[in-house]
Formats: C-alpha cells, structure tokens, sequence
C-alpha cells in the first residue's frame, strides 16, 4: 500500500495518490495531471478511479484531462450532477484498488454533494479517511458556498454537524485525516500548518468536533465567516463543466512577444499586464500599468481575488524560466487566457528604452518618522482579523481582498503610505492603484513586522479603529 500526499503550498491543497498491486487512485486532482500519469507509470501501476471529494471552489480540478489521458472513472459522491461522464457514488458504496477497499462516506454541509472516502487496508482495518472540505487539521469547511433556494449557511452547517457526528467522529481514533487543504486556504478559517493528523488528536484540540450541541456548532462555525473570493462560484461551475486541455492553453500562452508586439497586444486586446517578479525587484521599475502579484507568494488565490474576469486576456512580465510554471499556476484557477509573455522579461523592456514607472518604497523607521512629523494617510491592506488583532491607531483598514470596492473612494491626487504583514500584499496593492491613477503611492518595507518595532502607537480590537472614509 502506498499513499502519498501531494501539497501545494500557493494553494494551500493537497491531492493524493493511492497505490496497491498495480492500481492506483487519485482524490482531487490539479489541472496539470503530469505528475500522477508519470507516478503511475514509474509504478508500472494503471490509474483506475478519480476520486472528487466535492466540486472544488478554490481550484479547477484535472478530473476529466486526467481521465482521457488515463482511462480512469471519476467517481463523485450521491446528489453530484455533472456534464461530463462520471460514476455518483452511493452512499457506502465501495470501491477497490488492489487489496484496498475505498468506501464513499457522503458527508454533506461544506457542499451537499461532499464526499469522505474512507480507506481501509488489506487486512480489513480502516486507515485513513480523505475528508476534502468537510474535515480539516483544525477546522472544518465552511457552510456557506452552496446556498441554494431557501438552503441557509445555518442549514448547511446543521448538515455539516451531523456528517462529522454520524460519519466520522464514530471511527477509530487512530484513523489519519488526509484534508484537502492546509492553513492559508479560504475554505476554513482557522486551519492548522499541519497536514493530516490521527481523528483522535482531531476530536480533543479541533474547536469543531468538540461542540457539544449542534447549536453551539452552528454558531461557532459560522462566525467571522468572510465573504468568499468572487472566484470560487465560478471554479466551481468549471468543475462541474470540464475544462479546455492545459497542453492547448500553453500552446497559446507560451508566446514569446518583443517589446514592441507586447506592447502592441497590450492595447489591442486591453490585455491585463501582470508582472510576477518579486516585489522588491518590481518597485524599483515595471511597464506602466501593470501590476504586481508575486510568484513566490500565494500567487493563484490573489489573481483570482483580484482579477475578476476569468476570461481577461492577460500579458505576462516574468523572471527569464517562469512563463510556464506561470500560465500553469494560473490555470489552477481557471484564467487560460494567457496571450503572451515578455522575451527577456524587463530587462529585454530596457533595453528597448521604453518607458519605466516606479513606487517609492521606504523603511519602516522612515515611515515612523514621516507619522511623527505631519499627518499622513496609510492604509493597511491586511485582512480585517488582523488588523483587528492589532494595527496602529491612525491606519485606515483597507483588506487588499476588496480592493475593487475600495478603490472608488481614493483620491488620486492625494498621497497613500501603504502596508501589510511583511510586504508581498502592500506591492499589490499600490501597483493596483498606480495603474488606477494614483500617482503618490508609498509602499513600507517589511510591513508590520517592520513597523511594531518602531514604538509608534498599537491598539487592538478592543479599541475603536479610525472612521472608515477616505
């Protein structure tokens, strides 16, 4: 028996690959489906069943590339309906991967069609449960993306208490949780850096399992929910449809553009230009109007928070070697309109002597003394909780997640200070308003990391923030 977790830390999810006698499974697989063709074959192994524990919110799933490429069924659990062919598994139903036994747990409240395959080993003993959304290291899925008709996120939550009560909580406390996501995920609030863990330990430190009424669990759950990534409805409508093939979308993306075609396209096409560079290396020169999201952050869940239209024709600025790994990781959450990429990225820019903009970035004792000798303006771009947490008294709160609701009430002619926790947040944000027309954007290297330790003045969430109006 081999189990194998497979962990994407941008996207906070892990996919699986199970292994026994020369058959093999996968349970949530990404859109790019090379590697499990490549561990199977390796393996000498056939990859039999696709297993979907829900239809995903936060990533488009590669059930039906890695289908057509493998031959494998995808099996979804009772009350799933999709355009595609695929097996809606029977509560209970049983499923057989060499000497392994999958049995289909339908476990409904995250999504109703969610799904727990348990897997039991060879000598008949139940080993671990692959819960998806429905039970996480520390948390559980949040109850409010399926509301349909008169289906309220409480109603899902009662649901989702009774799936963990009557599915899960009666198994063995040595069975291994394998969850679909990790701390950093959307899906839950509060989720663990841990990856899996045994129920047991689950049932004494996880805040969800130990709610002993399901009105204490409803109201636990769904307090302090933020409103999901305007993404997640439409990924998972994708995952219901199918998807194009991710080889045709890097036929496409993978174009190589001089200056002067990039250029071009860019007003053609009213393409977004998105850089990826590292923030540190964007301020000090980019294209004019593009913006900045990071490759090495959680690059994925903010294009797709950011970026609202899924079908955008996009412009890539890369470091030299990361255009494909780019258009994949954006393809993970179904932007596959990729049109091109900078040849040489900026350098090549340059070298072309066109035009170069800037944001002035300054420390975080620079900033503390430009508060201490005038009045300024500086947003915060972390999420409410932790600005909640603590923020110092004269920042405005404005999460970089509503940026897009946010922007209309800025002056353009005013200047903004700008930070986060560490600084990848604040760089795309003040890219975002510079290519919006504000021209005096001032981003604080380090964040507040940086700046607590300057001894300007905290408070905490106990003391009332500055008015909201900008």
């Amino acid at each position: 028996m081999k189990i194998e977790q497979i962990y994407t830390g941008c996207l906070a999810e892990a996919a699986y690959y199970i292994e026994s006698e020369g058959e093999a499974a996968i349970v949530d697989p990404l859109r790019e489906v090379g590697t499990y063709l490549k561990k199977a074959e390796k393996a000498g192994a056939t990859i039999k069943y696709i297993f979907e524990t829900h239809f995903h919110a936060d990533f488009v799933s590669g059930h039906v590339d890695l289908a057509e490429k493998s031959g494998a069924e995808i099996i979804y659990g009772p009350t799933a309906k999709t355009e595609f062919k695929a097996h809606i598994a029977k509560d209970g139903e049983q499923f057989k991967i060499g000497s392994l036994t999958i049995t289909a747990l339908h476990t409904p409240g995250h999504t109703l069609e969610s799904t727990t395959y348990l897997l039991t080993d060879e000598n008949g003993k139940d080993h671990c449960i692959f819960s998806g959304d429905t039970l996480f290291i520390g948390d559980v899925g949040r109850p409010d993306l399926a509301q349909k008709g008169n289906l309220t996120m409480n109603d899902l939550a009662g649901m989702l208490y009774d799936s963990l009560n009557e599915k899960i909580k009666p198994l063995a406390d040595d069975v291994i949780v394998y969850p679909a996501h990790g701390a950093g995920s959307a899906c839950g609030k509060s989720m663990s850096k841990e990856t899996f863990d045994t129920l047991g330990h689950q049932k004494q430190v996880n805040y969800a399992l130990k709610a002993e009424t399901k009105e204490q669990f409803i109201a636990e759950v769904t307090n302090g929910i933020l409103p999901p990534p305007q993404y997640f409805a439409k990924n998972a409508a994708i995952n219901k449809g199918g998807v194009e093939s991710i080889d045709d979308i890097y036929e496409k993306g993978l174009n190589a553009l001089t200056p002067q075609q990039f250029e071009d396209l860019a007003n053609q096409k009213g393409a977004v230009m998105l850089d990826t560079r590292d923030p540190q290396v964007f301020t000090k020169g980019f294209i004019p109007n593009s913006i900045n999201i990071g490759l090495n952050g959680q690059f994925a869940p903010w294009v797709g928070a950011l970026i609202s239209d899924l079908q955008q024709p996009i412009l890539l600025i890369a470091d030299q070697g990361k255009e494909q790994e780019t258009i994949t990781r954006l393809t993970r959450v179904g932007y596959d309109n990729t049109i091109g990429y900078l040849d040489g990225s900026f350098e090549r820019w340059i070298d072309a002597g066109k035009e170069i903009d800037t944001i002035e970035t300054i420390s975080a004792d620079a900033f503390a003394a430009a508060a201490s000798n005038s009045e300024i303006t500086a947003l915060d771009v972390r999420k409410p909780g932790e600005y909640e947490a603590e923020h110092l008294e004269f920042t405005l709160s404005r999460p970089l997640d509503f940026i897009n609701d946010w922007t209309g009430e800025i002056d353009p002619k005013a200047t903004y200070y700008i930070h986060c926790a560490g600084g990848y947040r604040s760089m795309i944000a003040a890219s975002i308003l510079k290519s919006r027309g504000v021209e005096n954007v001032i981003d604080v290297a380090g964040g507040y990391g940086a700046i607590k330790n300057t001894g300007l003045k905290r408070t905490d969430f106990s003391c009332p923030s500055k008015a909201m109006k900008v």
